[in-house]
């Protein structure tokens, strides 16, 4: 079944229900977002949220974000999560190729994400797609909880 990438245009109670079914395979701590949550984020200026279809069924989904620094146009790609039922159809390579696409599109310099190491699969995902693991180090800043 071939898997289809389109913006989140709408957040609509189908759009809502996958993220509530997504959100926990990304991450155990951050709770899925209301609607006015994922109207923000979808709707906001440096984000375009990336939703993977297969057989009409929500399947995944990505954040890229853009932003001018002074050394250029970047790209992050955040909160990649494919449904466990829907892997291993290319959906989360096809996520990637798309935002890959939309920021050289856009002028990126580069882009960049951040996986745990224990998301082996999404590794190869990344590989795969061209990305290279950089000699740096990641620092976080945590304002409490989350």
């Amino acid at each position: 079944m071939a898997v289809q990438i389109a913006p989140l245009r709408e957040v609509t109670g189908e759009v809502l229900a996958a993220f509530e079914r997504l959100i926990p395979q990304l991450s155990r701590s951050a709770p899925a977002p209301d609607k006015a949550a994922l109207e923000a984020v979808a709707g906001f200026p440096a984000n375009t949220v990336l939703i993977a279809r297969s057989g009409g069924q929500i399947i995944g989904t990505l954040t890229l974000v853009m932003f001018p620094i002074p050394t250029g146009q970047r790209a992050w790609i955040e909160d990649v999560v494919v449904d466990e039922a829907g892997r291993g159809q290319g959906a989360g390579t096809a996520l990637v190729m798309e935002a890959l696409r939309l920021a050289r599109e856009a002028g990126a310099r580069t882009v960049d994400l951040t996986s745990r190491a224990s998301r082996e699969a999404a590794g190869r995902v990344y590989e795969h797609a061209g990305f290279t693991i950089r000699d740096t180090r990641l620092y976080r800043y945590s304002f409490g909880e989350g």
